[in-house]
């Protein structure tokens, strides 16, 4: 590890623990500057955990305490209750289509981020992901603390135990197998975070809008990346939540997650075009091996601050 890496370890990993909320409130109350708050979990058929998540986060952070001022579910076209549980626990549910139609949306997480900029206000944008069991408040508190205290601090991300069933350490499989060795062979800088890939983290807006997206699951890598790039490391930071438990997807739909996020470097590394955008995986049929081929996401959204409805929003 860099020299340098050690260096922000010791300076920029904290304990949601260093920071109780009556510090964070402190610090927002004796300087409004420091910002206000809005909370977007982007969801896609998650009926079954959004409900819970959105409740602790209404009761323990805008009821009880006044740290996050607003609180937005974007459904990504669910076909199960996703956004009428989500509504009914206290969410803002907004279709992902009714945001900016004039630009047709397509398939992916990293789309339904870039468009909740265009619906959400808050300075501090924290992103929580849907499918989260166990829910705990110091998934928000903790991460949008940095933010709150350091004006030096731009782009928090979660770190946490992932467990795999009932085995300790053994999820985050792409993190391990594809994103960790990516980071360390080529942008070793960022080698020091330990969950890079984590759909839990908070930016400061005016840092956000200048990034571009990348409309699928290489939006995690893509952000750390481009975060790196624009405001240096010393800007990012990682707070320590716990235990993170949540639905695991199977082998093939990791395969095609890796796909992704290897792209997403690739692009970044040459900022060129992949030969053939595509992943070809195999399933056993009834007369021996079916190959079932899926494209690569290959798009990424513009820097938010390019785009004229949100720079009349925010002018406004």
């Amino acid at each position: 590890m860099l020299e340098e890496v050690e260096g922000w370890l010791t300076r920029r990993s904290w304990s949601s623990a260093d920071r109780p909320l009556e510090q964070l409130l402190a610090a927002r109350d004796g300087d409004p500057r420091r910002g206000s708050v809005s909370v977007v979990l982007p969801a896609l058929n998650e009926a079954a955990t959004v409900g819970d998540i959105v409740r602790v986060i209404r009761r323990e952070l805008m009821e009880k305490v006044r740290l996050v001022d607003e609180l937005v579910v974007i459904d990504s076209g669910s076909t199960d209750a996703t956004a009428e549980v989500a509504r009914r626990a206290g969410a803002r549910v907004i279709h992902r289509d009714a945001i900016l139609p004039r630009v047709p949306a397509v398939p992916g997480k990293g789309e339904v981020l870039w468009r909740s900029l265009l619906v959400t206000s808050g300075d501090i944008v924290c992103f929580i992901d849907a499918d989260l069991k166990d829910f705990s408040a110091d998934f928000v508190s903790g991460i949008v603390g940095p933010l709150l205290t350091d004006p030096s601090v731009q782009f928090v991300k979660a770190m946490y135990d992932r467990p795999l069933g009932d085995t300790a350490g053994q999820g985050g499989r792409v993190t391990e197998l594809v994103a960790r060795p990516l980071l360390n062979l080529h942008w070793p800088r960022l080698a020091g975070f330990v969950q890079p890939l984590g759909g839990e983290y908070a930016v400061r807006r005016s840092l956000l809008e200048q990034l571009p997206f990348p409309v699928g699951y290489g939006v995690e890598l893509g952000l750390l990346v481009d975060a790196l790039h624009t405001v240096g490391l010393d800007a990012l930071g990682q707070v320590d939540v716990g235990v993170r438990k949540h639905r695991h997807q199977d082998g093939q739909a990791l395969g095609r997650m890796a796909a992704a996020i290897y792209r997403t470097a690739q692009l970044r590394l040459s900022r060129g075009h992949l030969v053939r955008p595509a992943l070809t995986q195999f399933e056993r049929g009834e007369h021996g091996f079916v190959p079932h081929t899926y494209p690569v996401d290959t798009e990424e959204r513009p820097p938010m601050r390019e785009i004229e409805e949100y720079v009349s929003r925010r002018a406004a």
